[in-house]
């Protein structure tokens, strides 16, 4: 066979390589054989007399159509000085399997694997904890001290089985996939007794073919044998001797291991270290799928015109195009269909004029367009994927100014203060995490006002659903990539295995509106500054830091950027948080900061946070006491019901909190032993603390956007626990989520007078005091308002100056108005409070109140105070300034506002729901209350 001997022609030609005169071999030309674009499947089968051509030469013809019926095509050529005939014939459609997904959630056992003592699984996805518990093997972990007799649990190894579903005499080329979501952590896996699988990080989604292994009416079993983390990572710990295992919170083999790093335990977590088939198991069986579905899109600089290409991978034997959809509330505005390459891709470009654009909430609506991608063999649709996004254009605005770098967000041209969150796991045992205690969560947020999420870097990869909602809802979320207060190794396994996580993870997350930011991890450069490891951020060399006792600068500065670039470019990347341009991480002037110094470090006062701030304060907070209903679920004898009880103690991690707590206590307040006033007071402690930061940390956003936003540590907890949680682990509001929906509200009025270190003084008065007023606002537009400051004395209730009223105030848009400034006589002046309104179009808006600090030098006592219930809401009003007003946080029931100051001749109105007509009424208490 000499194919070369054929030359081409730039005509519709095909080629017959003759021998012997017959046709031994056909090749073709430089364009295809015209066909009937109705048969598009047709070959050709050659008639040509064995007189024609000679062997070892080339005989060709011109083609054109001539007849067409609905079996065949046939062409008549002319060969020198022959005719000959070409019967184009259709062939067959080719047989292919639609897609088909089994999830395996029911049918499994569990067994410890040196026993044979099976156990039925409820659910997968599941945990060891929550089967063991499902079957009375361990009492609940999160009551009194069983966290303690559950540690063994950690230290055996488990084997999880199923029988798989039988399969169907499959169709030629069909696959069957076994789809294992998320494996906890160190797991083999085996099916019918053949490992199939070794995986060590609980991160990666694996898909296993086991098409060979699976034949109709064969029984199958799957099973998974999970290793116990802490005594796998100790064996990797000491396998690298010459890493340095340093960092904080748990044990520093963690840092070996690719798992959620506070099943270890934390300062806010119990030690629960589970293992088990945490994530979705599947069996699928498809001739062809969409493997990938991303859509890259730019807008224009007005904002009017969205272009684009929309991509497809397609796994499988067949499939001959993929159809591409997009919609907007069900009418379509894109649809276009491409074939495939030969490397089983393809791309569509793609243009939508006049998008409706995502913001996040409060500065517009989320429209979410769905995206779908079909493949198709045949005119057959084989597999279909959709994903919902929206259009929108975010930045990280780092831009040199007068004080160093800034460091905020802008949405579609909008600057948006980043008021919100930081995010631990919602639960020690995340499968039991459900979409609707997700959206439950984020609805909470929305409400207080919050525009940001931080998923923090010790915790998990959140569930799809839970980056759905942020999109619905229109919540920003910063991602850390999972590392956590360590000093990771970055050796060649670990590195594989970190570069597939993550890239896994960008391709899932790329296609979500609400992604604003990747940061690299949380609080490791800190490590590398307070254990003293090389760091020369002038030495550019990725290669050199690799040899360095800091080798995980390679990851947050190397791997993780350009996996980013590779597979998210549109979503910005920050090496860490905090960081920033390799200076210190406490810098103030460049990066973010968390600002630790208020509870940890010179625990400075709280009446002061405003000034310890930087650029974006991502983390800093105040712990408190959980609600009294949370406390006594967790405590199991009652005699243990008191503030320093041991049991108490026991569910709250972190170092040095009864010195911390009693530090703020002792230093603002006039000290109770009685546990609910305890508690009371830890929850007035941190409202106070939050509500500082946020109001001052807001007024900065007006001024010249020295700091972009600030997200408390921590929105939530994983059990019940005193942390620093705003609401804890039943969803119960802590009065700070109050404190801090007020601060962070669209208009919000603040007033404050100059502090006064009366520690440092001996506790002598300020003679003077300055005070300033003036107006947050986070509308777009410019507002006019009416403003009020009036003066109250603490004692009587009496106003003892005339009240300032000024009106057609201009509120200027997205930023800060500077109302009026004055000066307090504190020699000739009884004390008396600050208390502060604002109307728009007639409405009060915003309240603020302005305290003598600090509060312990104040008398409470008889306030005068009335909580009057009506139906759906509650009147509250008082004869002399009440400070703290909070009501019970009752199952079922919400309030609107809570934790609130109340001055004479302004009553206020709490809006109620869930409260029925017969029950008993809220209780409440404030600050002095007998």
């Amino acid at each position: 066979m000499h194919e070369h001997a054929c030359r081409r022609r730039q005509t519709r030609e095909r080629y017959y390589y003759c021998r012997g005169g017959g046709v031994q071999h056909a090749a073709e030309g430089v364009r295809r054989l015209p066909l009937d674009p109705a048969s598009p499947s047709c070959r050709p089968l050659v008639h040509l007399s064995p007189s024609l051509g000679r062997a070892g030469r080339c005989v060709h013809f011109s083609v054109q159509p001539e007849v067409s019926d609905e079996k065949c095509i046939i062409f008549h050529g002319q060969h020198l000085r022959h005719t000959c005939s070409v019967v184009m014939t259709k062939k067959k459609p080719t047989m292919a399997q639609a897609f088909q997904s089994q999830r395996l959630s029911s049918g499994w056992s569990l067994k410890q694997t040196d026993t044979e003592d099976w156990l039925p699984v409820a659910r997968v996805p599941t945990n060891v904890h929550l089967d063991l518990l499902d079957h009375d093997k361990i009492k609940d972990p999160f009551l009194g001290f069983n966290e303690l007799d559950c540690e063994w649990v950690a230290t055996k190894s488990w084997t999880y089985r199923v029988d798989l579903p039988e399969v169907a005499q499959s169709v030629h080329g069909a696959k069957h996939i076994l789809a294992l979501d998320g494996l906890d952590t160190f797991a083999t896996v085996r099916l019918d007794g053949e490992k199939i699988l070794e995986s060590d990080n609980m991160f990666i989604y694996h898909r296993i073919d086991v098409t060979e292994k699976l034949k109709p009416g064969k029984k199958s079993t799957l099973e998974i044998d999970f290793r116990p983390a802490l005594a796998e990572a100790q064996k990797i710990k000491d396998a690298h001797p010459e890493h340095k295992w340093v960092g904080f919170n748990g044990d520093m083999a963690r840092l070996a291991v690719r798992k959620a790093q506070y099943h270890f335990g934390w300062d806010w977590g119990p030690v629960l270290n589970t293992c088990g088939p945490w994530k979705d198991v599947r069996l699928e069986t498809y001739s062809a799928r969409i493997g990938d579905l991303h859509v890259d899109y730019g807008l224009d600089p007005n904002l009017t015109q969205v272009k684009g290409t929309i991509n497809a991978v397609v796994e499988g034997s067949v499939g001959e195009k993929v159809e591409f959809k997009a919609s907007l509330d069900g009418k379509e505005v894109f649809h276009a269909v491409a074939d495939l390459d030969d490397k089983r891709r393809v791309q569509v470009d793609f243009q939508v004029n006049d998008p409706q654009l995502w913001y996040p909430h409060g500065y517009g609506q989320q429209p979410l367009y769905t995206v779908t991608a079909t493949v198709i063999q045949d005119g057959h649709e084989l597999h279909t994927v959709s994903h919902r996004t929206g259009f929108r254009q975010t930045e990280l605005v780092q831009q040199p100014d007068s004080v160093g770098k800034t460091f905020y967000f802008r949405v579609n041209g909008v600057d948006v203060f980043c008021g919100g969150s930081d995010w631990i796991p919602a639960d020690s045992f995340t499968p039991r995490i459900s979409e609707d205690r997700y959206r439950k969560w984020l609805e909470m947020m929305v409400d207080g006002y919050q525009v940001m999420i931080r998923i923090w870097g010790g915790g998990i990869w959140e569930d799809d659903v839970f980056y759905d909602i942020c999109d619905e809802l229109g919540v920003l979320v910063w991602q850390d990539f999972m590392f956590g207060c360590g000093n990771y190794p970055a050796y060649p396994e670990i590195l594989k295995s970190i570069e597939a996580e993550c890239v896994c993870q960008t391709k899932r997350l790329r296609h979500h509106p609400s992604m604003a930011i990747y940061a690299g991890n949380n609080e490791d450069y800190q490590v590398q500054e307070q254990y003293k490891l090389t760091y020369n951020y002038e030495d550019k060399n990725p290669s050199n830091w690799l040899k360095t006792d800091f080798p995980a600068r390679y990851i947050y500065e190397k791997l993780l950027p350009d996996v980013v670039a590779a597979h998210s470019p549109h979503i910005p990347y920050h090496p860490g948080s905090p960081w920033g341009d390799g200076l210190v991480s406490s810098n103030p002037t460049v990066g973010d900061m968390h600002q630790w110094n208020v509870w940890h470090g010179t625990q400075e006062k709280y009446q002061i946070f405003d000034t310890l701030g930087g650029r974006f304060n991502s983390e800093f907070g105040m712990e408190a006491f959980p609600h009294i209903d949370t406390i006594r679920h967790y405590v199991t004898d009652e005699s243990q019901l008191y503030p320093q009880s041991h049991v108490l103690d026991f569910h709250n991690k972190a170092d040095g909190h009864e010195r911390r707590i009693a530090t703020y206590l002792v230093e603002n307040f006039r000290t109770e032993t009685d546990l609910e006033k305890f508690i009371h007071l830890t929850q007035l402690s941190q409202a106070e603390a939050l509500m500082f930061g946020y109001r001052g940390w807001r007024r900065q956003w007006g001024q010249e956007r020295f700091c972009g936003g600030a997200l408390v540590w921590q929105l939530n907890d994983c059990w019940p626990v005193t942390s620093w949680s705003i609401v804890d682990y039943f969803r119960r509001k802590k009065p700070a989520y109050y404190a801090m929906r007020r601060v962070l509200a669209p208009i919000a009025v603040a007033v404050k007078r100059a502090h006064h270190d009366w520690s440092v003084v001996h506790a002598r008065p300020a003679k003077t005091s300055d005070y300033e007023m003036w107006v947050a606002s986070s509308k777009t537009e410019e507002l006019v308002a009416t403003v009020e400051l009036r003066y109250i004395s603490i004692a009587t209730g009496k106003e003892i100056k005339p009240a300032v009223v000024k009106k057609d105030v201009k509120i200027v848009a997205n930023g800060t108005t500077d109302v009026f400034k004055g000066t307090i006589d504190n020699t000739a002046e009884e004390a008396h409070v600050l208390a502060a309104r604002i109307w728009v179009d007639g409405e009060i808006v915003s309240r603020d109140t302005d305290w003598p600090q600090p509060l312990k030098y104040l008398d409470f006592s008889d306030r005068g105070v009335e909580v009057i219930p009506e139906g759906n809401t509650i009147r509250v009003k008082a004869d002399r300034p009440t400070k703290g007003l909070v009501f019970e946080e009752r199952q079922g029931v919400l309030v609107h506002d809570s934790a609130i100051d109340v001055v004479p001749g302004d009553e206020q109105v709490i809006k109620v729901r869930g409260l029925g007509q017969n029950d008993q009424a809220l209780e409440w208490r404030y600050l002095g209350k007998p």
